[in-house]
């Protein structure tokens, strides 16, 4: 390697790097004030406070309506918005390294319209909450338990079997949803579908919080201390087995990692689209392809998006619009924009 190609990959480091740390910039200024910000709002000194509260004797200085707003409405949504955004911008950026392809998003294996098919199936039996999200997250996973079956039983190019079959089992629970849709009573159940496929975090509550973050923990945590090996699986099968890596053992543990965080956001808020297909993409013009960098930027980039979005979802308008609405809006421009770009990315 000439000293030139050393100097300009030393450039391309600290230039990630400095992303990176403005992006962490970002998201703290966008935290602090989303907390302050909505149709009754928190005076700085207040919402500080009532995070000291916590922590220290403090004498309160607000009103326990406000101290009711910030802890069981406000602060549970933007925590769950972040961990949502961060989860789906991570499983997105996996996904599109392991399956070497830059289309690919985290339902791209069926697990969003098989947490859809179970929330519905749930809303027609009448469960609770819980209930729902549970049904939800079970049937994400059996979604793409089921697509991993078909494609070890399919021959031909292992990841391209495994993307047909994710299309086409995503097809058939997209029709049972479809067909949940039209035996729902349309006076209520038919309602609670369509919002749930929406996707929203109103229903952020700290115990609903506090049942998911293990499993978005343990799933970020593996997908960012593998992050290294995904820039290997970039290069092919071939070329991981030259370098001592299984390919297909490592493929199978970073997938199974991302299914499982973006099964969690899914059941807890419904299906949010673009933020994975986008955000990766948007990382790789900050920071470049190499996923030791991508990784750690997707998941703050992806918190602080989703976070902004719903800010503008809960303050835009006097009725709350759903945040994958907004998602679609936002995302689907930016990415007909990124794909018709003459510069290669």
């Amino acid at each position: 390697m000439s000293k030139a190609e050393i100097t300009c990959r030393s450039e391309a480091s600290r230039r990630a790097t400095a992303v990176i740390i403005g992006l962490v910039v970002f998201l703290v200024v966008a935290f602090f004030a989303s907390l302050m910000l909505g149709r009754f709002p928190i005076d700085p000194e207040q919402a500080m406070g009532m995070l000291a509260s916590k922590l220290f004797q403090v004498e309160p200085f607000w009103t326990d309506q406000q101290e009711t707003l910030f802890f069981n409405v406000r602060l549970p949504r933007i925590l769950l918005a972040l961990l949502v955004g961060c989860c789906l911008a991570t499983a997105g950026a996996a996904y599109q390294g392991t399956f070497q392809n830059p289309l690919v998003s985290p339902d791209i294996l069926g697990a969003s319209q098989g947490a859809a098919f179970g929330a519905a199936i749930a809303i027609l039996l009448g469960f609770a909450n819980w209930g729902i999200s549970v049904t939800a997250f079970l049937m994400a996973l059996f979604t793409v338990f089921l697509v991993l079956l078909i494609s070890s039983r399919a021959k031909g190019n292992h990841m391209m079997v495994v993307v047909l079959a994710g299309v086409m089992v995503s097809s058939l629970f997209s029709a049972g949803v479809s067909y949940a849709k039209l035996v729902a009573d349309p006076t209520d159940e038919l309602a609670e579908i369509t919002y749930w496929l929406m996707g929203s975090v109103t229903g952020a509550t700290l115990p609903k919080i506090a049942t998911v973050f293990p499993i978005m923990l343990v799933g970020c945590v593996i997908l960012f201390a593998m992050r290294w090996r995904i820039n290997i699986l970039t290069m092919g099968d071939d070329e991981a087995s030259t370098m001592g890596v299984n390919a297909r053992a490592i493929r199978v543990v970073i997938i199974v990692a991302a299914t499982l965080i973006t099964a969690a956001s899914v059941c807890v808020t419904g299906m949010i689209g673009w933020v994975g297909l986008v955000i990766p993409h948007l990382c790789r013009m900050l920071v470049g392809a190499d996923y030791r960098k991508l990784i750690p930027a997707s998941m703050l980039m992806g918190a602080g998006f989703l976070l902004v979005v719903d800010d503008i979802a809960r303050l835009a308008t006097t009725a709350e619009i759903p945040i994958g609405i907004l998602t679609a809006f936002v995302g689907a421009p930016f990415f007909l924009f990124l794909i018709t770009r003459k510069k290669k990315i």
